[in-house]
C-alpha cells in the first residue's frame, strides 16, 4: 500500500459524514480558485465531497484552481484523491532530503510562525519539486532571449507532472465539463478554455497559472497567457452563466477570506491587502447573480401572462432568452488562514502546512455538509441559496 493509499485510508476512517444519494439539481459544479500552496484546502474539500458521493459534472478553476480541476477532470472518480494527494506530497517535498516528521508538534506561534517562513525562503530559493525551478541566469539584470523565459522560475517541471498524473484524453472525451480562466498578455481580455470548445493539453492548465514575474507567460497557438487571477480570481460568474442553464448545485471553495481583522503592523497591513484584492471578486460575482437571476425570473414570470400578440414582438422573444426559473445553491467554502501564516502563505509549501491546509479543507466540508439546507433546492424568492459555514453555520 502507498503513503497516498495509506493516508487516504485514514482519512476515511475518520469521516463523520455518509455517502449521501444525489441532490435533486441537474448539475454539480465545482469551482475552484487560485491561491498557490493553499490549494491543498480544495483537495482536502474534494477528499470529503467525493466521499460523501458529490462527484462534479462541472469543475472550474483558475491559477492553482485549474490544476487542481485537471486533476479531478483528468482522472476517474476512484483515483481522483490518490491523484491529488500524489501531487501535493510532490511539490511539498523538502528540499535537500530533509525528511516530515508528522509527530513532531510544533505548538507555539512564534516558532510556527518563524519555521514557515524559513520553508517559504526555500521556496524562493529552490522552488517547489514537480511545480518550478528557479531560472539560471536570472532574468534581472539579464535581458532574456524570448517572452517564455521571462521570469524568474521555469515551470518545464509542473508540464511533466501534470502529463503523468492527469488523462487530457478523458478531459477533452469524458463527460465531465472542464474550464480554465487566463489573461491575453497582448489584448488584457480575460479568456476561458473550455473542453466544450477547445481541446485542452496541459498548456491550458498552466496559461491559468501563469503569474508574472515569478512564472513565464504559456504560449497557446500564437497568443501568450497570464494567470487568471489578475483580472478575477474565481470562475464562479463563469460557471453560473454558462449554457444550457440548468439547476446547480456548487462548491465555491475560495482561498482568501474577504472578512478579517484590522491590520497591526506592516507586515499585516500587506497580507489584509491582498486577501482583500484575492477574495472580493468572488462576493461581488454571488451579489450580482443574485440580482441577475431575480430579473430572470421576474420576466419568465411576466412573459407567462402576457397576450400571444405580444409574445411575438422581436422585444419579447429577446426577453425569452434570457428568462427562466432555474434553482442554485452556491456553497462556499472558505479558507481561513492561522496567524503564523504571515504573507507567504500561497508559496509555502511544506509538507507539513501542506498536510493541514488539506485537514481543514476537509474539516470544513464535512462540517457543511451536516447542514441539511445545503442539499436542498432553495425555497426563497430569487431561487439562490447561499451558505458559508462561518457566517450561517450553528456548530
Amino acid at each position: 500500500m502507498t503513503t497516498a493509499d495509506k493516508k487516504d485510508t485514514r482519512a476515511t476512517m475518520r469521516k463523520t459524514h455518509r455517502v449521501m444519494p444525489r441532490p435533486p439539481f441537474e448539475r454539480i459544479a465545482l469551482v475552484l480558485q487560485g491561491g498557490g500552496a493553499l490549494g491543498a484546502y480544495q483537495a482536502g474539500v474534494y477528499q470529503a465531497l467525493a466521499e460523501a458521493n458529490l462527484h462534479p459534472d462541472w469543475v472550474a478553476g483558475i491559477s492553482i484552481g485549474a490544476v487542481n480541476s485537471a486533476l479531478v477532470a483528468g482522472n476517474p472518480p476512484e483515483k481522483r484523491v490518490a491523484r491529488l494527494r500524489e501531487f501535493w506530497e510532490t511539490v511539498s517535498t523538502a528540499p535537500m532530503g530533509f525528511t516530515y516528521l508528522p509527530t513532531v508538534q510544533i505548538k507555539d506561534e512564534s516558532t510556527h510562525k518563524w519555521v514557515n517562513q524559513l520553508r517559504a525562503f526555500s521556496t524562493l530559493l529552490w522552488g517547489a519539486p514537480g511545480f518550478f525551478t528557479p531560472r539560471f541566469p536570472t532574468p534581472f539584470p539579464f535581458t532574456p532571449t524570448d517572452v517564455d523565459s521571462l521570469s524568474y522560475y521555469d515551470v518545464a517541471p509542473l508540464k511533466a507532472t501534470l502529463e503523468r498524473l492527469v488523462d487530457f484524453d478523458l478531459i477533452n472525451c469524458g463527460t465531465t465539463r472542464f474550464s480554465v480562466g487566463t489573461v491575453n498578455v497582448r489584448t488584457g481580455n480575460f479568456v476561458y478554455f473550455d473542453n466544450t470548445t477547445h481541446v485542452i493539453g496541459p498548456e491550458h492548465v498552466m496559461a491559468s497559472g501563469s503569474l508574472p514575474s515569478g512564472l513565464p507567460a504559456t504560449e497557446i497557438q500564437g497568443e501568450h497567457y497570464w494567470d487568471g487571477g489578475l483580472v478575477s480570481n474565481t470562475p464562479l460568474q463563469w460557471v453560473l452563466s454558462g449554457r444550457p442553464r440548468q439547476d446547480t448545485l456548487a462548491f465555491q471553495i475560495d482561498l482568501w477570506s474577504a472578512s478579517g481583522d484590522l491590520p497591526r503592523n506592516m507586515i499585516e497591513a500587506e497580507l489584509r491587502q491582498k486577501e482583500i484584492r484575492f477574495s472580493s471578486r468572488t462576493r461581488a460575482a454571488t451579489d450580482d447573480f443574485k440580482k441577475v437571476q431575480l430579473l430572470r425570473r421576474a420576466v419568465h414570470h411576466l412573459l407567462e401572462r402576457l397576450p400571444d400578440d405580444l409574445r411575438q414582438l422581436p422585444q419579447a422573444n429577446i426577453l425569452a432568452g434570457e428568462a427562466d426559473e432555474k434553482v442554485y445553491n452556491i456553497i462556499n467554502l472558505i479558507y481561513h488562514s492561522q496567524n503564523y501564516e504571515g504573507t507567504s502563505k500561497d508559496y509555502e509549501f511544506s509538507r507539513r502546512t501542506m498536510e493541514e491546509h488539506w485537514e481543514s479543507g476537509y474539516n470544513d466540508a464535512v462540517r457543511t455538509l451536516r447542514h441539511p439546507e445545503v442539499l436542498q433546492r432553495p425555497q426563497n424568492h430569487d431561487c439562490v441559496f447561499t451558505f458559508d459555514l462561518a457566517r450561517d453555520g450553528r456548530e
